[in-house]
């Protein structure tokens, strides 16, 4: 029998660049619970093409995605399916932490590079450029919407440990994947993020 993927842990207030191929599952699992991760993909064949925030939400017709909702590029081709989700509350409004995001919202607290610097770390071995990363697909994170003013709230992730959404790459992709380093985004503390690459979808 072959041996089991083994599970990769991207430590906290860090990320991971990574491929993805055509058909390949990808788990992000929240291995201690209230832990967010920022998730980009490229197509790998061409960086120009990406993850895209306002085409996915378009196409779902809701900022609610989840098991069977598709996350689409900015040329309108699905990268990516959702095909198993334990959560059902993520984001794909809010763009990466970064040293301006904590100068804005954090003025009190050291500065750190957030989810941007990190994913553009991660990513820069596969030629990818800060000016290219997008709004991310915020797995885990739980961002209110107030129906009669429309503004936001970040409050903390409803994940619990062992929690997880499993996406299947519909491209050859590179994907970049964080622990985010928002304290409120992660409920005030900050935890690794785990993830497992199949070649078929395992059965959970």
């Amino acid at each position: 029998m072959a041996d089991e993927p083994a599970v990769v842990e991207i430590a906290e207030r860090s990320g991971a660049g990574f491929r993805l191929g055509k058909g390949q599952s990808l788990t992000v699992i929240d291995p201690r619970g209230c832990q967010v991760a920022d998730l980009l993909a490229f197509n790998a064949d061409d960086l120009g093409e990406v993850i895209s925030s306002g085409r996915t939400l378009d196409y779902a017709e809701t900022i609610r995605l989840t098991t069977g909702h598709s996350l689409y590029s900015n040329r309108s081709n699905v990268m990516l399916d959702i095909v198993a989700d334990t959560v059902g509350m993520h984001d794909f409004l809010l763009t990466p932490c970064s040293y301006a995001t904590f100068d804005h919202f954090y003025p009190e607290l050291p500065r750190h590079r957030g989810c941007f610097g990190n994913l553009a770390a991660a990513l820069a071995p596969f030629g990818v450029v800060p000016d290219q990363i997008p709004v991310a697909f915020n797995c885990f994170m739980n961002v209110p919407i107030d129906g009669a003013t429309g503004t936001l709230s970040v409050l903390p992730p409803i994940s619990r440990a062992g929690d997880h959404i499993r996406f299947v790459a519909r491209m050859d992709l590179i994907v970049g994947l964080t622990a985010c380093s928002a304290p409120a985004s992660n409920g005030g503390s900050f935890k690794p993020i785990h993830y497992r690459i199949d070649d078929a979808p395992p059965a959970d």
